[in-house]
C-alpha cells in the first residue's frame, strides 16, 4: 500500500490542550496541519509555534456555514483533506433538572454536531481521492457515564454511533473512521475541574484526583496528552488501514 506523505490534516480545537498535541505529533509525522479554532488568534500563534507544516483558522463546528467556509479556506490553500480529527470539546457539570439547556445545546452542538459537520463536509473529498482517515476524539464517557456531565456524556456516546455508521458508508472508499476515548488527561479544563472538586470536600488535590478521576483507573495517574496524539497517529497510519468503526480507549485502564 502506498504510504501518504505531506498529507493535509484538520484538527479542530487544536490551539491547545489535546488537539494542540495532535496537530503537533502530525507536523513532526510529515503532514500539514490545518488548526482549527474558534479563537482564530490563538489558532494563528498556536500555528507559528509549529511552524510552516501549520496554519491558523476559524471555524464554529457547530455553524454549517462556519464549517463550508472553513473547508474551502483549506482546499483553496492545499488541494483537499487526507486526515481529520474531530477534536473540539467543551464541559459543563450540574444535575440535570438544574443544566440549563442553552449549555446543553452548546456542548451537544460542538461535540456532536460539530464532528457530523466535519464529516459531512470532507467526505466528498475523501471520496474523490479514495483516501482518507476520520478520527473522532470520544472519550470514556463514551463507554460509560458520570453524575452531573448529561451533555458531556449524550455527546460522546453518540459520537460513537457517528464513528460507526460513518465507518460503514464509506468503507469501500479508503477511507477509515474510528474514536480515541481518552481517560483523565491533564489538561486546562481537567486541572480547573479538580480545583473545584478539592475545595468542595475541602481536601488538597491529590486526594479529589484520586477519589474523584482515578477511583476506576487501573494506573493510577493522569494520561498525557502525547499518548492520545500517539493513537491518533497510529489511526491514520497506513498499519491502521483495516481497522474502522473501532473505538481505541486510551484511558490506563477504565
Amino acid at each position: 500500500m502506498k504510504e501518504h506523505t505531506n498529507r493535509t490534516v484538520i484538527v479542530t480545537g487544536a490551539a491547545r490542550g489535546i488537539g494542540y498535541s495532535i496537530a503537533e505529533a502530525f507536523v513532526k509525522n510529515g503532514d500539514f496541519v490545518a488548526i482549527a479554532d474558534l479563537n482564530l488568534d490563538n489558532a494563528v500563534k498556536s500555528a507559528e509555534t509549529l511552524g510552516s507544516q501549520a496554519k491558523g483558522y476559524q471555524v464554529n463546528v457547530a455553524d454549517e456555514d462556519s464549517v463550508k467556509s472553513f473547508i474551502d479556506q483549506v482546499v483553496a490553500d492545499r488541494g483537499s483533506v487526507h486526515v481529520l480529527v474531530n477534536n473540539a470539546g467543551l464541559q459543563h457539570i450540574d444535575k440535570v433538572e438544574d443544566f440549563p439547556t442553552e449549555k446543553w445545546n452548546l456542548l451537544i452542538g460542538v461535540m456532536l454536531t460539530g464532528p457530523f459537520l466535519l464529516t459531512k463536509h470532507v467526505i466528498p473529498l475523501m471520496k474523490i481521492q479514495q483516501y482518507g482517515r476520520i478520527i473522532n476524539i470520544s472519550s470514556v464517557h463514551g463507554k460509560m457515564a458520570s453524575p452531573f456531565k448529561a451533555a458531556y456524556v449524550s455527546a460522546k456516546h453518540g459520537v460513537v454511533g457517528l464513528t460507526r455508521t460513518v465507518a460503514i458508508e464509506a468503507a469501500n472508499d479508503g477511507i477509515t473512521v474510528n474514536a480515541i476515548m481518552p481517560g483523565v488527561v491533564k489538561t486546562e479544563l481537567v486541572m480547573n475541574q479538580l480545583a473545584a472538586l478539592a475545595q468542595e470536600d475541602g481536601t488538597s488535590e491529590e486526594e479529589a484526583l484520586h477519589k474523584h478521576l482515578l477511583n476506576k483507573q487501573a494506573l493510577k495517574r493522569f494520561i498525557d496528552q502525547s499518548e492520545v496524539a500517539s493513537a491518533a497517529i497510529f489511526l491514520a497510519s497506513n498499519g491502521a488501514a483495516a481497522i474502522t468503526g473501532e473505538t481505541l480507549s486510551v484511558s490506563g485502564g477504565m
